[in-house]
């Protein structure tokens, strides 16, 4: 990985200004026989290059200016003659010059001691050291991951009272003035449990490994989720390796040890093996018994008697009804650190329309941080009540970790983890509580394993409640696609879910109705399949009635809220002092999107040119004044509402109007000429519309910190640290383009672990049929031979699928 001179033929004067004059220092205090002049007399021998007298006096004389150097106009004329770097090489050493060679091909740096990966607890001292030798003077550059570390110039890297947040990948570049050298990667992973060891790892030899996580025994049912977790500290890091029954696992190879659905076949005695090349420590041995104790239900023969067929037959044609129906649409699209979606607009709206004919109060969201997510889901658990029926869809970005859905907001880092991402199941549990009628968790997004998160999350389970469907719009594992259609983008899972959504038949058949639908697709056959989850036990429907016995305080609640959400300020007509008369009007296209047009009513007949527009808006919003007031609602990237929204008119598209902290103010401007008078002149009308649609809820609050949403984490979860991105450091800075970026200077040769984690909802493009993965942009260590962590990619796939239908998929 060392870099050095190129070996191609490159002409002399392409060498760096500062390798140039050290070369021509060398020459011109070399002894005779050895200097410049003998330089130019060997190239004109050999037929090299040769020089006119002249050229050879006009060297001569640079020795008369204050830096002149005769040796640097000899090298310029050489190379300008087409000399190259491998000629001159050949003509000093045939000179014996020892002194220019050593510029021309600088010692190679050597690295003699190479940082060590190691496993320790939080708190504690840890130095990682890189030692390299070759050159008399060395600079040293330490990253963690893709960033510089800060006063990271030693040999030593010291990190004082480490943290989880200091769990990664470490390297170190070692450089010359000429050349350049990497360590290897040493991964640093930090155990962050309280009291885990009992104040006994303080006096352990520094080499030894200790176990501070042992797994614990379970008793668990078949079909339940067996989780075990086991973690060390020690230096080399500790390699782990489980066994059930004195057998090793095959995937067993983690801290932590999953089954997804356990049998009977599960059941015996666990413990994990633990070791590193100077030491090896075995855990606790647990039990895991399947089966548990037996419940059952007492009663008398008589009670099994009047259980009859017909009671059976009775409740399954019975009507069922819900007390309200109450919907959160959240869509994700432009993301700060991510690949942008386009689907979530289309799909949201949509569903948004046919949940509303459903007799659903409906809230739709676009674009939402990580605090406006959760105030939002925050709102919607308010609308909820006894027998309510609670719908919640999401489409974006996502991403599952051990049976947990994680829905990411549009601000959250690159990587992200569980702690930046709303947990599905947290969600669900709060719904719950609430004694809901049904609750519908439809999830529009990639359910791939996110191995950058190492967190295990500890969540209490669901109440037994038979009122829970999942719809998940791929497999685990998998991604989702989208449709793109005449600029507009429809997410595979909604094109199909949208054609079924009013049908009057129990949710789940429904579903069961849409992952036919989906299957019959050729583009995503083998890509993308739907997948449903479901406790529900009665036949309940998003076509059932509403039936409210009493209006309770709740119920009014709920009426008051969703009205807040839905507010639109009133159409308004302003007069000007010239006689100008000015519609102002509004129409909602999502609860936090808003569409404001103007138009001109009535004009007086000496006004020859009247212009008028809207602007000044609150800095809070998203108000792009490139796309304001424009002609057609389009032009301002509001493509759903065209249809509805009156003609002849100035439109602007007001987004993210949950950030609004005041009242929204702006400034209606009015351009107008009198005839025969060239002055143009100017009134102004600042309007005040109050606080619209969602903007009434303020949701923009952040939530505190310890929100009845925050996930609980235990901590050095599944896998380890996440691997480092590209080393942004080297000589030649990145070429951006569409191919992996190649950054001169950085570790080409590190272990494989590839890309970037954004697979979350996908989308297609232009590719007939075929679905392509773009390699890895860099290669990342890892902690074993295989990984599965994700790769980052751009699935492209088209067809005429629906005449002019074209799928494209998110990288």
């Amino acid at each position: 990985m060392a870099g050095s001179l190129p070996a191609a033929p490159v002409p002399i004067n392409r060498l760096a200004e500062p390798l140039l004059k050290k070369l021509s220092a060398s020459l011109d205090r070399a002894a005779p026989s050895r200097g410049w002049r003998d330089l130019a007399q060997l190239a004109g021998s050999q037929g090299r290059v040769k020089l006119s007298s002249r050229e050879l006096e006009q060297c001569s004389l640079q020795v008369l200016e204050p830096e002149g150097s005769p040796s640097w106009s000899l090298l310029q004329l050489m190379g300008e003659r087409g000399c190259t770097v491998l000629e001159l090489t050949e003509l000093l050493q045939t000179l014996e010059h020892t002194e220019a060679l050593q510029c021309l091909n600088p010692p190679s740096i050597k690295v003699v001691v190479e940082p060590e990966s190691q496993a320790v607890l939080s708190g504690r001292m840890v130095k990682l050291s890189c030692w390299a030798a070759g050159c008399p003077l060395l600079h040293y550059q330490w990253f963690k991951e893709e960033k510089a570390i800060p006063h990271g110039n030693f040999p030593e890297l010291v990190l004082n009272q480490v943290s989880a947040d200091d769990a990664g990948f470490y390297i170190c570049r070692v450089n010359s003035d000429y050349s350049y050298e990497f360590s290897h990667w040493a991964q640093l992973d930090v155990c962050d449990i309280q009291g885990a060891c009992h104040g006994n790892c303080l006096d352990l030899p520094e080499r030894k490994i200790h176990i501070c996580i042992h797994p614990q025994s379970q008793n668990l049912l078949v079909g339940e989720k067996l989780i075990l977790q086991c973690g060390a500290i020690g230096i080399p890091l500790p390699q782990y390796q489980w066994y059930r029954n004195g057998s090793p696992l095959t995937n067993g190879d983690k801290k932590v040890y999953m089954v997804s659905c356990m049998d009977t076949e599960h059941q015996g005695t666990y413990w994990c093996h633990v070791y590193n090349d100077q030491d090896n420590q075995e855990s606790k041995k647990i039990k895991v018994i399947i089966g548990g104790k037996s419940i059952a239900v007492e009663c008398s023969e008589e009670d099994v008697n009047d259980f009859e067929m017909s009671d059976l037959e009775e409740q399954s044609t019975e009507r069922q009804f819900a007390i309200d129906k109450v919907a959160l649409l959240m869509g994700n699209m432009n993301y700060y650190n991510h690949p942008k979606l386009k689907a979530p607009l289309v799909d949201v709206y949509e569903l948004t329309n046919l949940l509303r004919q459903l007799d659903f109060k409906v809230v739709s969201l676009l674009d939402l941080t990580e605090p406006e997510m959760r105030n939002a889901v925050n709102e919607f658990l308010l609308l909820l009540d006894k027998g309510v029926y609670g719908l919640l869809y999401y489409a974006g970005h996502g991403y599952e970790n051990y049976g947990n859905s994680f829905m990411v907001p549009i601000d959250a880092p690159n990587p992200y983890r569980a702690a930046n991402c709303l947990c599905v199941q947290n969600i669900l549990k709060l719904m719950q509580e609430k004694d809901t009628g049904l609750n519908v968790f439809l999830l529009d997004m990639c359910r791939k394993r996110n191995e950058y998160d190492n967190t295990v999350l500890i969540l209490d389970a669901l109440k037994v409640t038979a009122n829970i469907v999942f719809g998940y719009a791929t497999c685990q594992g998998a991604e989702a696609f989208e449709i793109q259609q005449s600029g507009l983008a429809n997410g595979i899972f909604v094109k199909f879910l949208k054609e079924r959504l009013l049908e009057d038949k129990k949710i789940t058949v429904l579903l069961d109705g849409v992952a036919e639908d989906m299957g019959r697709c050729h583009l995503t056959k083998g890509k993308q399949a739907l997948e449903i989850r479901s406790s529900l036990s009665e036949k309940r429907a998003l076509t059932d009635p509403i039936q409210q016995t009493v209006t309770s305080v709740e119920s009014l609640a709920r009426n008051l809220q969703w009205a807040k959400a839905h507010e639109l300020p009133e159409s308004m007509c302003l007069q000007f002092t010239c006689g100008v008369q000015i519609q102002l009007g509004f129409a909602a296209e999502f609860s936090n999107v808003l569409i404001v047009y103007t138009r001109i009513v009535k004009k007086p007949p000496e006004i020859t040119v009247c212009k008028a527009y809207v602007t000044d808006f609150p800095l809070d919003l998203d108000v792009d004044p490139k796309e304001a007031n424009k002609g057609t609602p389009e032009e301002t990237g509001s493509y759903l509402l065209s249809k509805d929204l009156p003609k002849h008119c100035l439109y602007t598209r007001i987004s993210s109007l949950q950030k609004l902290k005041e009242d929204l103010t702006f400034t209606v401007c009015l351009h107008y000429e009198y005839a025969g008078v060239d002055d143009v002149v100017d009134e102004r009308k600042v309007v005040n519309i109050g606080k619209p649609l969602i903007a009434k809820l303020r949701i923009h609050q952040g939530y505190r910190k310890k929100s009845c949403f925050q996930n609980s984490f235990m901590p050095n979860g599944p896998g380890f640290a996440p691997p480092p991105g590209a080393v942004e450091a080297g000589y030649c800075p990145p070429h951006h383009n569409h191919q992996p970026h190649s950054y001169a200077g950085f570790p080409q040769a590190s272990p494989a672990h590839p890309g970037s984690l954004q697979p979350a909802r996908c989308h297609c493009s232009t590719t007939p049929n075929r679905l392509v993965a773009w390699p890895a942009t860099w290669s990342y260590p890892s902690s074993s031979s295989q990984s599965n962590i994700p790769v980052e990619t751009t699935d492209e796939l088209e067809s005429d699928f629906s005449g002019s239908l074209r799928l494209s998929h998110q990288q």
